[in-house]
C-alpha cells in the first residue's frame, strides 16, 4: 500500500504540555517510557487540544530510518516513540533508563480503549486489508463494552486518489474520534500521519501496524516469556516466513552489529538529540494557557 508521498514539515518536538527522556538508539529519538507512562502522556495530549502523533518503532523501523533521512525525521519529531521491541528497551535501559520498558503496539492499544471508556475517547480505524478493520471494531466493542468506535476506513493498496483523500479527511472530520488508530506497514503508517496531521482535527494519530491483525486473531500472539526474551520476531517469522524472512534476516544481524559500535563509542549516529531530556518552547507556552486537566475530554470542532 501507499500513501501520497508528501515533503517533511519542520515542527516542534511537541505540542503538548508534557515531558519525557529518550534513549538514543542509531540515532533515533525512542521515548524512555514504560507502558503506564505512554497511556498517561497520550491522555495528557488528547485532553491539551493539540494535535500530535505517536510512533510504535521496533528494530525493523530503526533500521528503515538508518537508510532513509526523512523517515528518521518523522520518528524523531513525534510526541511520543515508543519502544515496541525489548532490543530498543535493552538498550535503553543500558544507557541508564531503569524504568524503561517495552510499549508493545497491541497492549498500547488495548490499554487506550480500556481507558476511553472513563473518558468518553472516540477511536476511528483506519487501515488493514478488506473487512479487517471492520472486524477490529467487533473485536474491540466486545472486549471493551462502551467503546465508541466511530468510523472505519480501508484504504486501496495504491496511492489515493485526490477524490479518495477528500473523502478520508471529510469522513475522519464528520465523526470526530480523539484517536485515529493507523494500521499500514512501517514507514507508510508514519509518512500517513504526518501528511494528514494538519489537515484532520483529531488530536491524536497512532501508528501501530500488526496490532489490526494482531487483535482480529490473524497473526495470533506469542507467549509472554518469548515476548520478554526479544525472540518474538522468531515467532513472527514462523508464522509468515515467506513475507518475513528478508526483514529479519537483513535487519537483526546488521542492528546488533551497528547498536554494539554505538554502545562501545566506536560510532555515532545522527538524527537523536544530544540531550536526552527535552522541553521545547511549545510545550512550555501550552503548558502556561492549557486549561484542561488529563482527565478532562477536550471538545472537538
Amino acid at each position: 500500500m501507499k500513501v501520497n508521498d508528501a515533503p517533511f514539515v519542520e515542527a516542534p518536538l511537541s505540542n503538548s504540555a508534557s515531558v519525557h527522556s529518550y534513549a538514543d538508539v542509531l540515532g533515533i529519538k525512542v521515548s524512555a517510557i514504560n507502558l503506564k507512562q505512554a497511556v498517561e502522556l497520550a491522555d495528557q495530549s488528547i485532553a491539551s487540544g493539540n494535535k500530535n502523533y505517536i510512533c510504535v518503532t521496533g528494530v525493523h523501523g530503526v533500521m528503515e530510518a538508518q537508510s532513509n533521512s526523512e523517515f528518521r525525521r518523522i520518528l524523531n519529531h513525534a510526541f511520543l516513540n515508543v519502544p515496541d521491541g525489548m532490543p530498543l528497551t535493552w538498550v535503553g535501559r543500558l544507557q541508564g533508563f531503569r524504568e524503561m520498558d517495552r510499549v508493545y503496539g497491541p497492549d498500547f492499544m488495548s490499554a487506550m480503549c480500556q481507558l476511553s471508556i472513563e473518558r468518553g475517547y472516540r477511536h476511528f480505524l483506519y487501515g488493514g486489508k478488506p473487512g479487517v478493520a471492520e472486524e477490529l471494531k467487533e473485536a474491540l466493542q466486545r472486549r471493551f463494552p462502551g467503546l465508541q468506535v466511530v468510523g472505519t476506513y480501508t484504504p486501496p493498496f495504491r496511492i489515493l486518489t485526490t477524490e479518495e483523500e477528500e473523502e478520508i479527511v471529510n469522513q475522519i472530520q464528520g465523526s470526530k474520534p480523539h484517536v485515529v488508530w493507523v494500521g499500514l506497514s512501517t514507514p507508510k503508517q508514519e509518512r500517513f500521519m504526518l501528511q494528514y496531521l494538519n489537515r484532520l482535527q483529531t488530536p491524536l494519530l497512532v501508528g501501530v501496524g500488526a496490532a489490526f491483525d494482531y487483535h482480529t486473531g490473524r497473526i495470533h500472539d506469542s507467549p509472554e516469556w518469548v515476548k520478554r526474551s526479544g525472540l518474538q520476531w522468531l515467532h513472527r517469522l514462523a508464522q509468515d516466513p515467506r513475507h518475513l524472512w528478508k526483514r529479519y534476516l537483513r535487519n537483526n544481524p546488521v542492528f546488533l552489529w551497528k547498536i554494539t559500535l554505538q554502545m562501545l563509542k566506536l560510532r555515532q549516529y545522527p538524527g537523536a538529540l544530544k540531550n536526552t531530556r527535552v522541553r521545547s518552547a511549545a510545550m512550555d507556552e501550552v503548558h502556561q494557557k492549557s486549561v484542561c486537566t488529563p482527565g478532562d475530554v477536550a471538545p472537538l470542532p
